[in-house]
């Protein structure tokens, strides 16, 4: 059976729910990744009335959709981050508040265990998100940077993290972190570090993103295989190295869709992962859940690139086999 193809909304939270949902039907997708902004999934309102999730729900159902996540990555950033006047673009004013930097963080935290409490009242199984992190910006080592820097920011990381993975727990919901720049993991041996920062807890996870790998220098392939019981979610994005001698991989402050860029994002199939075998792993480790299109590609009109996507995804998935291609053999019908 097919794995669902779903269309993650955060990038399309300047249209209302309703238009959206119309047309990811239209687009051909089976279901959506409701991001927890704009009017697209409202943690605060979930919790508030009781038939939020049932009229959000209804609505989908009117329109032939699932939803098997939600993503709270905006409010993720903010619970480990430095916190400055970035965060507000992203942050929900009651998140937000006074700015505050320690107010900021300790909001988020709470913000975020009651998403758990959301996701649970609408009935999906995983939040998708960010951790942010306090020593993102030691990455280059220097002025140097010691080792015990880098051990108290995962210490951070798991002091803030454990107390919202409580709540995770007692809710039956896990928490997938997207591993990207910027997180407290961004690669295979951050991420194992933040599996041993939490004590390899259950509830923490990965939202598996080729895109954010392949730019890097990683093969996307190789994490899930270093993860395989870890792999709580996958995005289907795309993204492409171009260094031409004038840019470089750090991309020289220059913002997505510059052609002058290093490396940008591209829709599905028009870039440089290797979806299949991707998708090959994914069987290895007998991944089940939806396979989200997190849509991004800034020179190409985005609803003719999410219908291309949801159809290459489609075409693009396949079961593993149920029998050895030289089984015949083996049955004695040679």
């Amino acid at each position: 059976m097919a794995r669902p193809v779903t269309l993650f909304t955060g990038q399309w939270a300047d249209l209302g729910i309703q238009d959206l949902a119309r047309m990811c039907s239209e687009f051909g997708y089976d279901g959506i990744e409701l991001a927890c902004w704009g009017d697209h999934f409202e943690v605060d309102r979930a919790n508030a009335e009781d038939d939020y999730c049932a009229k959000k729900r209804e609505l989908l159902d009117s329109h032939g959709l699932q939803c098997l996540a939600i993503s709270a990555h905006l409010v993720g950033q903010a619970v480990c981050d430095i916190i400055d006047q970035r965060h507000q673009l992203i942050l929900p004013s009651y998140v937000w508040g006074d700015g505050d930097p320690a107010g900021v963080n300790e909001r988020a935290i709470e913000e975020l265990k009651q998403t758990a409490r959301a996701a649970q009242k609408m009935g999906v199984s995983v939040v998708n998100g960010f951790t942010g992190s306090s020593i993102w910006h030691l990455l280059y080592s220097f002025p140097p940077v010691s080792a015990q820097m880098i051990d108290d920011g995962f210490k951070l990381f798991a002091d803030r993290f454990n107390p919202i993975l409580d709540v995770f727990a007692e809710c039956g919901v896990k928490f997938a972190l997207e591993v990207h720049p910027t997180e407290i993991a961004f690669d295979i041996h951050t991420a194992q570090r933040a599996l041993e920062a939490l004590d390899h807890r259950p509830e923490f996870g990965f939202n598996f993103d080729p895109s954010h790998l392949i730019w890097q220098g990683m093969d996307p392939e190789k994490f899930i295989r270093a993860f395989p019981d870890r792999i709580y979610h996958v995005h289907v994005k795309d993204a492409i190295v171009k260094l031409d001698g004038t840019s470089g991989i750090l991309s020289s402050h220059i913002n997505f869709g510059d052609h002058r860029r290093g490396w940008d994002f591209r829709s599905p199939g028009r870039g440089g992962v290797n979806f299949e075998e991707i998708i090959r792993a994914l069987n290895d480790i007998d991944y089940q859940g939806p396979l989200s299109i997190e849509w991004e590609d800034s020179g190409m009109e985005r609803c003719f690139g999410a219908t291309e996507a949801c159809k290459f995804t489609k075409e693009l998935d396949f079961a593993p086999s149920g029998r050895a291609f030289d089984q015949a053999f083996e049955d004695g019908n040679a």
